[in-house]
């Protein structure tokens, strides 16, 4: 069993240590809403100023990871691995509301210190800290998960996430996305200005893989490759993350199970979105929050999307797959008229669906003209077809 667990761990080499110093030294922008001003904020002040502050008011801090992405950039800085959110976890105690509401204080407290000098904090509270430097904030409290998140806002989406977990049973959704650096060997450095690493002297980091096996993991990282287990454990199936991996050229590690896989995704997305209203707005904002800057990938992402829902969908009724299929090539389009791809009126004719006493089946209720790119609308049952891919 030991043995078992240590394979789960790896010390960071001195290059990797470097890369950690670099994300945690870098100055973020938390960008305020109206007048208010930006904060600028370090991520290793922001721990010790929180960490500090939960150990006042009576929370206890077991460790500090930094999670996700970040951490997958920092152990394959190599591969040009790219990360958005800022994602660092507060192992802590929560065992009620009230250290609920703690957790939420301390944070909101914390930025006052990151405002410039000349500012007027006095008549300053929690609530217009929260309205203008908040991007989201969650709970999760249930019988199996107690955790929060509070999202600190950056208009070029690297946001700092500061999640509080007392229990969280999956906390990953595939194995390139599973490393956890434990930040606590660190921690001494946070404070003391004077203390410089050196590749002869520096603390010992440790980073885990909550995927089981750091080797294999990292094995995925290098030659991005697809592998996680039981996706009907992840709220939306991993459904989004496994498009936009798909999207950024990693591959499934394993071919022959990949296909079970997907209807696993396909079957937790629609549980957890069954209407067609809900998926638009968790797929709009995955855009959102995940391609700023890339809008050209947004089109293949969505076409990624939709060959995954044609294909793998297993749980839904006729009617309901074409809707959901409709929706996403309706995004699609939307995202080329943004780029000013979809053509010009010229090249688009739509036609009203005929009368039901319109008998005659060589009536053609579309017209293609020529000359660009070309949009079949046909306004009910909603199909569309593009000579650029739609279908």
């Amino acid at each position: 069993m030991d043995e078992n667990l240590d394979c789960r761990f790896n010390n960071l080499n001195w290059e990797q240590v470097q890369s950690l110093d670099q994300v945690l030294t870098e100055v973020i922008p938390i960008h305020g809403r109206g007048n208010f001003p930006t904060l600028e904020i370090k991520p290793k002040d922001i721990i010790h100023i929180v960490k500090d502050r939960l150990e006042e008011n009576g929370i206890m801090v077991h460790d500090i990871r930094l999670n996700g992405s970040t951490a997958s950039h920092i152990l394959a800085k190599q591969n040009g691995t790219s990360y958005k959110d800022l994602d660092i976890i507060f192992r802590v105690e929560l065992p009620g509301e009230e250290e609920f509401q703690v957790v939420k204080g301390v944070v909101l407290d914390c930025l006052l210190d990151f405002l410039p000098q000349g500012v007027n904090k006095e008549k300053i509270t929690g609530l217009t800290l929260k309205e203008a430097y908040v991007q989201k904030m969650v709970k999760v409290s249930n019988d199996y998960d107690r955790w929060s998140l509070i999202s600190l806002s950056n208009n070029s989406g690297k946001n700092v996430e500061l999640k509080f977990v007392n229990s969280l049973r999956r906390q990953f959704e595939f194995s390139v996305d599973s490393f956890q650096i434990i930040l606590d060997s660190l921690l001494p450095l946070f404070c003391c200005q004077e203390n410089e690493m050196t590749e002869e002297s520096h603390p010992t980091v440790i980073a885990e893989s909550m995927y089981g096996n750091f080797e294999e993991a990292m094995g995925h990282l290098r030659y991005k490759l697809i592998a996680t287990r039981n996706p009907e454990e992840i709220r939306g199936g991993g459904l989004l993350k496994y498009s936009n991996l798909l999207v950024r050229e990693f591959k499934p590690a394993s071919d022959t199970e990949i296909k079970g896989l997907e209807r696993y995704m396909c079957s937790r997305f629609f549980i957890d979105f069954p209407d067609v209203s809900e998926q638009q707005r968790k797929i709009e904002s995955y855009l959102r929050n995940h391609f700023i800057g890339e809008e050209k990938s947004k089109y293949d992402y969505l076409m990624i999307l939709r060959q995954v829902v044609n294909e793998s969908t297993v749980c839904l009724m006729g009617h309901e797959r074409r809707q959901t299929l409709n929706m996403i090539t309706l995004l699609a389009l939307r995202v080329l008229g943004e780029q000013n791809i979809i053509p010009n009126a010229a090249n688009v004719t739509c036609y009203y669906q005929p009368a039901p006493y319109v008998s005659d089946r060589s009536f053609s209720n579309y017209y293609i003209s020529h000359g660009q790119p070309h949009l079949v609308y046909q306004p009910y049952p909603l199909h569309i077809n593009m000579q650029t891919g739609l279908v």
